[in-house]
């Protein structure tokens, strides 16, 4: 089976990663995709962050409906900070016949030799990266030869990019100004009723 592994802090998950994760299912022939919120991601260690629990949930309402999507806590319910290779590992034992992809953003996928135990990671995962601003895909395209020189084996797919943020999401919160434009409606009355982000961005 073909898993992709779609993780992210999603403060608060929005429509640019649904159209994105649907996007990189498509053209990678994913048969299931792993959606998974992330507990202390260790270069963000200072954004504030909705709990886990919230932006589980919400990821769940986000893909709810849709059977090859499924949302998974296994980063939330460490303690310590969540490396995305021990994520691999611990995925790997659970399915070892499955061959996994590792979906990142483009500033993500040009600093992957920087992560924690990053030979491992490539031996675990394909590594992928979505873009359409031509300069970039052809920059992505040349880190990816590097990358596959030191063992990796890489995807660099042609998608449309996220025109929304998360950040962008919050601060409207906080200003008042609606987000239904920018969330499923599930999301947004979730985060209505729990009152989350009013007090920052």
């Amino acid at each position: 089976m073909r898993t992709g592994i779609f993780g992210g802090t999603f403060n608060p998950i929005h429509n640019g990663h649904i159209k994105l994760a649907c996007a990189y299912r498509s053209e990678l022939n994913l048969d299931r995709m792993l959606v998974i919120p992330t507990r202390i991601p260790p270069h963000k260690v200072s954004t504030e962050l909705a709990d886990g629990k919230d932006r589980l949930q919400m990821c769940r309402l986000a893909f709810a409906g849709q059977p090859e999507f499924e949302v998974s806590d296994i980063e939330l319910c460490r303690t310590e900070p969540s490396y995305t290779v021990d994520t691999l590992e611990a995925l790997h034992a659970r399915w070892p016949e499955d061959e996994l992809f590792l979906l990142t953003g483009s500033d993500m996928f040009l600093t992957l030799t920087e992560w924690r135990r990053w030979e491992r990671l490539f031996e675990l995962a394909v590594m992928c990266v979505g873009e359409r601003e031509p300069n970039l895909f052809g920059r992505l395209q040349t880190y990816g030869r590097y990358l596959e020189s030191l063992g990796a084996r890489c995807r660099v797919i042609d998608i449309d990019p996220v025109q929304v943020s998360s950040t962008e999401v919050r601060e409207r919160i906080h200003l008042g100004l609606p987000i239904d434009r920018l969330v499923p409606p599930a999301v947004a009355a979730y985060i209505a009723e729990r009152q989350l982000y009013h007090g920052s961005t």
